[in-house]
């Protein structure tokens, strides 16, 4: 194995200390608790935090900025947070207008989380909480009681930090996440697997002629290991389990995202969304907003998934407002 690091036990805090050093200006550091948070966060605006484990970055170190996340206290690598971290993390931006807690649904995350927002709640924070379920691959996986929440959160980070920057209260923030969780649905596959630093090995290995459909994030088996076979008929299958899930229907008004899982060309990532983008018209969606690239990723897997949202006018406002994040775009 060969990364980028010093050593495997300082990975975690290295990377969020080269985040923090790169944007000084408008981030402070809190290394105790793996926490970055705005700087100009206004008094008056609903803050939101989220934190599952590291090594899917840009999420969700790397999304915090005005009109995205206000904090984000990720755990180790495909670790989540301990509780302290949330219970720190939400004490240091906490406004009189509360705190949003956006959790993907792993059970680890959700027992950090919970126990994080009773005891800060005992101090009088006010919290409210939306769980991201968006993957259809499994229903039950090895960290999840549902599905996993996966690449859709991003769309539940945008929605929200837009609206949270418009003035939206806490209770209208949960209803606005939990109504982009209802419409969002997501499936990943995977051409290799990864390897954690602190391993040293892949969590997985597949043959030459192998492919899982229907990854996890955190290298959890998919629905199944199969031949390997054309971009055409992955993205189908992939189409097909997340378009008739919700169900999307004829006429409806969609985002697209192809999400790289980390080691998977920019090249290869669009000739995947030109397979999505034809069966959407197909299908006889009007896609109106489209992502390709990193989102959530799994350290260097090669590999993607695809997310498709039913989008409704206040969804698709708020997904143009502008938003300030870490990574910059030329």
């Amino acid at each position: 194995m060969k990364k980028l690091m010093n050593n495997a036990d300082d990975f975690v805090k290295e990377m969020i200390e080269g985040v923090y050093l790169a944007n000084k200006d408008k981030y402070e550091y809190v290394p105790e608790i793996n926490t970055l948070y705005r700087k100009d966060i206004p008094a008056n605006k609903v803050a939101i935090m989220q934190g599952s484990g590291s090594g899917h970055e840009p999420a969700h170190i790397m999304s915090v900025g005005k009109g995205m996340l206000d904090a984000a206290c990720p755990g180790a690598v495909f670790a989540a947070p301990p509780m302290n971290y949330v219970y720190e993390c939400t004490k240091k931006i906490a406004t009189e207008a509360g705190v949003l807690h956006i959790i993907n649904n792993y059970q680890g995350d959700k027992m950090a989380w919970d126990m994080g927002r009773e005891m800060a709640e005992m101090e009088g924070i006010k919290i409210g909480t939306v769980i991201v379920n968006d993957d259809v691959s499994v229903e039950d996986s090895l960290y999840t009681v549902g599905r996993r929440g996966v690449a859709g959160n991003f769309f539940v980070i945008k929605a929200c930090g837009a609206a949270a920057e418009k003035g939206a209260s806490l209770e209208e923030l949960v209803a606005l996440g939990e109504k982009v969780v209802s419409r969002v649905r997501s499936m990943g596959m995977a051409l290799t697997g990864c390897t954690p630093p602190a391993k040293g090995t892949p969590i997985f290995e597949l043959a030459d002629d192998e492919i899982e459909m229907g990854i996890g994030i955190h290298g959890e088996p998919g629905r199944r290991r199969v031949k390997y076979r054309p971009i055409k008929e992955i993205v189908k299958e992939m189409f097909d389990a997340v378009a008739n899930d919700v169900p999307f229907k004829k006429g409806d008004r969609v985002a697209v995202m192809i999400n790289g899982m980390g080691g998977t060309p920019i090249s290869e990532l669009y000739i995947a969304y030109r397979e999505a983008a034809l069966l959407c018209e197909e299908a006889g969606f009007t896609i109106a907003k489209n992502y390709v690239g990193n989102y959530c990723t799994s350290l260097e897997m090669a590999g993607f998934s695809l997310t498709i949202l039913q989008l409704d006018d206040e969804i698709e406002e708020l997904l143009n407002e502008p938003a300030e994040i870490a990574i910059r775009v030329f």
